[in-house]
């Protein structure tokens, strides 16, 4: 079994996950090209993960079969596992429990060789309703304090399957990360009483240097400190604190901007791999007024080396004014676009 331990001396979690050293992947040569193999999630290999725990597919497909347009399994090799107890205890000096979550998949595609952003929106757009309907489910389970959704695109971001792919792990403690950030958006809220993810949106609307994109209910902006070169974040212009409360309704207009900023990092830096996060408030807590969702979007364009692991501090050598700037100039290929729309409405 898992476990989760304790760092003494900051108060960091480390997942000691057995489970993940079995993956066939750690076993190979990852510094060589990747090369193709067999993939588990294209449709006919659905006997190749675990059950579906949710899908959208066709009305005469059925279940674990192809057909389906998003699938969500559990993860084969997770990092936390959902049976047993918790367990807390101490080893002298140090704290740990069981490995005690959940880890499941959400295939966005059947389509092997799409990615997210070369997906219409009405695809995104299911993909945005799967990440939520997944998140109110798990959230049930009292156990579960946070609900990290994240995606790595391209093996330099963390990916081992190339087939696109999101991920939810759900933890027992609000990882430390999300923590600093509900600590100092209360500490504003306690001086100002207003949201600091709100002031941000009005500041950045109103000077526009970092304004990436823009609809009626989304922004996408790089932020004042941002930590990569063409770091961007996208947040709903009204007030949410947990991203699966959110008006589902909104979801077309979501999916249209996240489809437009990841197509502008794509076109602008020759589809680079990248991480996003999905940071959102922890799982037991009644909405917050201090607190707003947000996804934060990462190339990977360069390293975290020794300065940045031993100080904290990061070293981002793009200022995001100009990395704003030159992702709003980026001319998208409209009709490049509907192509790709098109292919993927012959393949079905």
């Amino acid at each position: 079994m898992p476990e989760l331990r304790k760092d003494p001396v900051i108060g960091r979690w480390v997942i000691i996950s057995t489970e993940r050293g079995k993956r066939p992947t750690d076993f190979t040569d990852r510094h060589g090209p990747r090369r193709p193999s067999f993939c588990p999630f294209c449709p006919g290999n659905e006997d190749k993960t675990p059950p579906e725990v949710l899908a959208f597919r066709s009305a005469d497909s059925r279940r674990d079969g192809p057909g389906w347009e998003v699938r969500v399994v559990p993860n084969k090799f997770p990092a936390l596992q959902i049976e047993g107890e918790m367990d807390r205890r101490a080893e002298g000096l140090y704290d740990k429990m069981h490995g005690i979550g959940a880890h499941e998949v959400i295939i966005e595609t059947p389509h092997h060789e799409l990615e997210l952003s070369a997906l219409p929106a009405t695809a995104i757009e299911q993909v945005l309703r799967a990440y939520r309907e997944r998140m109110a489910d798990l959230k049930r389970d009292r156990r579960f304090r946070y609900l990290m959704l994240f995606k790595n695109s391209g093996e330099a971001a963390g990916a081992t399957l190339d087939h696109g792919h999101t991920q939810i792990i759900a933890t027992p403690i609000v990882p430390k990360r999300v923590q600093e950030e509900l600590d100092g958006a209360l500490q504003h809220f306690e001086l100002k009483e207003r949201c600091i993810f709100c002031d941000m949106i009005a500041q950045e609307r109103g000077d526009g240097r970092r304004v990436v994109s823009e609809s009626d209910d989304y922004i996408a902006y790089a932020p004042f400190a941002s930590r990569f070169p063409f770091e961007t974040w996208l947040l709903p212009k009204r007030h949410e604190s947990h991203f699966e409360d959110g008006d589902p309704g909104s979801y077309a207009s979501l999916a249209q901007i996240l489809m437009v900023t990841l197509s502008r990092i794509g076109t602008a830096l020759n589809q680079p791999p990248y991480n996003f996060v999905l940071h959102t408030s922890p799982c037991n807590q009644p909405q917050l007024d201090h607190y707003h969702w947000h996804f934060e979007i990462m190339p990977k364009l360069t390293k975290v080396a020794g300065f940045e692991w031993g100080t904290g501090f990061y070293i981002n050598p793009t200022p995001p004014e100009e990395a704003a700037e030159y992702l709003r100039d980026m001319v998208l290929q409209e009709t490049e676009n509907e192509r790709r729309t098109h292919d993927l409405d012959l393949k079905r």
